[in-house]
């Protein structure tokens, strides 16, 4: 199977929609949240993982030569250096929390169920969209606080609280990221230059994701509801009325929600994990899948390599994810001063779809690409 060129789009897409977040202002001038923040904050991040899930299950069915062991060695090799590579690039201070580390352990978690059917997985989606987070909600109370460290090798030290935190409390817990990376792996068992499913992604998926903040709404429509959520708050913001709260909210809540009401369940905010929070997300990662296949057939054959360049960022995220963070990560040091240009998000923005243009036109991998991939694939050869 050839790259679906939809595919590295909707991957550029979110590439560029992390970037965006990261590097955007969250705030104006009267305390309102920016409107470019809230369109990418949550969703981007999330989109990046489905797709994650969609790209384990083209490259198993990529290569019908390798056994269900060969793809497990195979993705369990990538996982390994995935990984490795997000504690390294947590060494520098970004300010960034990079999602690599945690992307690696996500990876394991789709081993057991790398053959399961686009159904299986559906129904294996859904259900853990439901039940993760109340998990999440319960047990939480039950385990040592998040240091909200971005994990390095110093991490290692203390395994059990970086255990902890990649599963459960962190940035990205694979708890509830789980959720993406299924629903990602069952779209990537569809046909996907089939038009009805392209069609179906998008229904679905802009359905769910509106239905999902409806429920957000509904259910916070009652003060008592309000006042539950501003009672059990306990982050570091000062919250002293629900008013202090929605803006909160409106910024993200870092991986998880504060225990105590399940009321958060159905609370909308970008990187909560909640049940509203994962199904809207999951939604909105669908839509745009649908929306990017569709462009594709749009622009019909003559219009692919053109679009395939302008995309080329989405064949290479890794190598282009990681240059971003340790450029942001140069930035930020005393020498570059806080306007500096390693910190204007044009920069960034412009020079991922340059580089990764380039890239595309002379039909090269990114670098890291290539290292995992030739690894993964040595170590998948090596078992047969």
């Amino acid at each position: 199977m050839g790259r679906i060129i939809g595919i590295d789009l909707a991957r550029c897409l979110a590439l560029l929609g992390m970037i965006t977040a990261h590097l955007v202002d969250d705030g104006g001038p009267s305390g309102e949240v920016g409107g470019w923040f809230l369109v990418t904050a949550g969703r981007s991040s999330a989109l990046f993982a489905v797709l994650a899930g969609v790209s384990i299950t083209l490259v198993t069915r990529s290569r019908p030569d390798r056994t269900p062991t060969g793809s497990r060695l195979a993705l369990l090799t990538r996982a390994i250096l995935v990984a490795a590579i997000g504690l390294v690039l947590g060494i520098p201070d970004s300010g960034l929390a990079v999602i690599l580390t945690y992307y690696g352990v996500l990876f394991l978690v789709a081993l057991p169920v790398i053959t399961w059917s686009a159904k299986r997985l559906a129904i294996l989606a859904v259900s853990w969209g439901l039940i993760s987070p109340v998990v999440s909600l319960a047990v939480r109370p039950h385990l040592p606080a998040s240091t909200y460290d971005v994990p390095t090798p110093a991490s290692l030290a203390d395994p059990l609280q970086l255990l902890s935190e990649l599963t459960i409390t962190g940035y990205y817990p694979v708890l509830t990221w789980a959720t993406y990376l299924f629903a990602g792996m069952a779209i990537g068992r569809l046909d996907l230059r089939s038009a009805t499913v392209r069609r179906w992604l998008v229904v679905l998926g802009g359905w769910g994701g509106v239905l999902a903040l409806a429920v957000d709404r509904l259910a916070l429509r009652s003060d008592n509801a309000r006042a539950s959520l501003v009672a059990t708050y306990d982050r570091w913001e000062p919250v002293a009325s629900w008013a202090d709260l929605d803006r909160v909210l409106e910024t993200g809540l870092y991986g998880t929600t504060p225990t105590g009401s399940w009321t958060w369940l159905w609370v909308w905010s970008p990187h909560s994990g909640s049940i509203v929070d994962l199904a809207h997300t999951v939604g909105s990662a669908m839509f745009v899948i649908g929306i990017s296949l569709i462009v594709v057939k749009i622009v019909g054959r003559r219009g692919e390599r053109p679009l395939q360049v302008l995309a080329g960022a989405g064949a290479m995220t890794l190598t282009l994810y990681a240059v971003h963070v340790a450029v942001v990560a140069a930035g930020r040091g005393a020498a570059m001063g806080e306007d500096s240009w390693a910190l204007d998000l044009r920069v960034h923005l412009l020079g991922v779809l340059v580089v990764g243009a380039i890239f595309a036109l002379c039909r090269w991998r990114g670098p890291l690409e290539q290292f995992v991939g030739e690894i993964s694939t040595a170590v998948a050869r090596a078992r047969r």
